[in-house]
Order: structure tokens, then C-alpha cells, then sequence
């Protein structure tokens, strides 16, 4: 798993939940200069998880991807080095 990037998700549009298709992330809250620590979350079997900095709540979906959220926009696209 080192050759592979935590997925970072954001909530900028400030809803209550996001599903995502992944149960190892970081959550970054919002967008910077508004954003809190990047905090690392695992929802082992679990089906969702609540983040403890913003209280944005976190929903596994396995027919989404990795980088796939719903509300769409969620995830942090980072740039290639």
C-alpha cells in the first residue's frame, strides 16, 4: 500500500453526510485556509464513520470508486509531482 495515496475528502458545501468508496481516508473538512488537521479514518467493517473535527459523517458505498463521492465534488484532487 506505500506505492498508493491515502484518498483525502473534503466538505465544502457543508452537508451533513458524504458516501464515499472507501473505508481508509483522510478527512481534511473544507478547502484551505478553512480546513481542520488531516485526520486519518478507517471504518473497518463498519458502514460509515463520523469524523471527529467537523462531524461530517462518512458512508461506504462499494459500487462507488475510490475518488467517487456522493454529493459529487467531495474528494481532493491532488496534483501529480
Amino acid at each position: 500500500m506505500a506505492d498508493q495515496l491515502t484518498p483525502k475528502f473534503k466538505n465544502d458545501m457543508g452537508v451533513k453526510e458524504i458516501t464515499i468508496g472507501v473505508r481508509e481516508f483522510e478527512c481534511i473538512g473544507a478547502s484551505a485556509p478553512y480546513d481542520h488537521p488531516h485526520i486519518f479514518l478507517d471504518m473497518g467493517q463498519d458502514a460509515n464513520i463520523i469524523c471527529p473535527y467537523c462531524s461530517t459523517v462518512y458512508k461506504y458505498d462499494p459500487s462507488l470508486k475510490a475518488m467517487q463521492t456522493v454529493p459529487e465534488g467531495c474528494a481532493l484532487e491532488t496534483e501529480s509531482v
